[in-house]
């Protein structure tokens, strides 16, 4: 059994002979990565028969990301993000922007669930934490979106909450599942299957060895403009899929979520998570009218306690003259993990004979040994 699926995981980029960037990954080139962080998925995928329904069939779940060892309410972390297109959403978005915390685990889902993945996070929350709105504060899950309506009969609201509890009870370290998986089952990423993707980067030493890692739903852009380390990709595949069932009237949108164990105050979160946008460009986004590229990120290096003894808080800060290794490996990672969506996920069927179609591994390598990159 493969650590990322039950059935043989197709290549990574990596396993394919192509690497971006000048920075090594980490050991399992993850999200994971990066100490104390887990991530878990729910995956739902029915036909049309056995949903019920006759507008198609379900291709959606859950993703649920953990972003430290302890626990998220108890030990709250210190967050950003930046908001490049913000036709989408993140519940709980605001707050982090006025408090510069993360204080629940981060879930991704399709557009119609956010609701139910929110509510369903709250009560795993009051379950776990009684005194949550009465001599605690009350919480605003982060709960982050893609519009899978492509692939997935978004009408009929499929995602439950025995599939948010199971992605969070789930989650763990290790190999993290990518493609057709949890939030990302019936998303599109210029108009191939995409899905989750993650990857990481260890600085050297000499750059503080920080190790920053990624994973985006990803479900944006056009064929014509997917690009691999600058290398115009999309143009040699067109004439490949000449009969491939585009989305005419959506562009999609893309979430990242960055963990590092960098010391980074919310600030310097807010302004890595701009170089992430960068990465995201480089795939061949130009984040349309209609998208959303969202990116939230968090650093695991300092915790804000909850309950504490005193009012005087010690923190660890990197010098902002420390900080353009991190913004290379965000943009390195970022490039990387969309790749590896696309890379990981399979061929799958959806509504009305649509047919998304997985990215041909044997053409890519074709056009990055044209190009001169090996």
């Amino acid at each position: 059994m493969s650590p990322r699926g039950k059935r043989k995981a197709r290549p990574r980029l990596r396993d394919l002979g192509i690497s971006i960037g000048q920075f090594a990954p980490g050991p399992l080139n993850a999200i994971t990565d990066v100490p104390g962080v887990k991530v878990g998925h729910a995956t739902i995928i029915r036909d049309a028969a056995q949903a019920g329904s006759e507008r198609g069939p379900v291709r959606t779940g859950v993703t649920a990301i953990w972003p430290n060892a302890g626990d998220v309410f108890d030990e709250r972390l210190l967050g950003g993000y930046f908001v490049l297109n913000g036709a989408g959403e993140m519940s709980g978005l605001i707050q982090v922007q006025e408090w510069g915390l993360i204080e629940t685990p981060i879930l991704l889902t399709n557009t119609l669930s956010v609701g139910t993945v929110s509510e369903a996070t709250v009560q795993y929350m009051l379950d776990r934490h009684p005194g949550i709105g009465l001599e605690q504060d009350v919480i605003i899950p982060l709960v982050g979106e893609c519009d899978d309506s492509h692939l997935n009969d978004i009408r009929g609201r499929h995602v439950k909450a025995r599939h948010v509890i199971d992605a969070l009870d789930k989650a763990k370290g290790g190999p993290v599942e990518e493609g057709n998986v949890g939030g990302g089952t019936g998303m599109i990423t210029c108009d191939l299957k995409g899905g989750i993707g993650t990857a990481s980067r260890r600085l050297p030493d000499e750059d503080g060895g920080y190790t920053i890692g990624l994973l985006v739903m990803s479900n944006f852009g056009r064929l014509e403009d997917l690009r691999l380390d600058g290398i115009p990709v999309g143009e040699a595949l067109l004439p490949i899929f000449p009969d491939l069932a585009r989305r005419r009237s959506l562009y999609g949108s893309i979430i990242a979520v960055l963990g590092t164990d960098a010391p980074l105050t919310s600030h310097q979160l807010n302004r890595l998570c701009k170089r992430v946008a960068l990465g995201i460009g480089r795939v061949g986004s130009f984040a349309a009218h209609g998208s959303g590229e969202i990116i939230l990120a968090f650093s695991t290096a300092n915790t804000v306690p909850r309950v504490r003894q005193r009012s005087l808080i010690h923190l660890s800060i990197l010098a902002d003259a420390g900080l353009d290794p991190l913004y290379r490996a965000a943009v390195e990672c970022t490039e990387e993990a969309i790749w590896n969506a696309l890379c990981a996920a399979r061929d799958i069927s959806g509504p009305n004979g649509i047919h998304a179609r997985a990215v041909p591994s044997d053409v890519i390598l074709d056009a990055w040994r044209r190009a001169g990159r090996h």
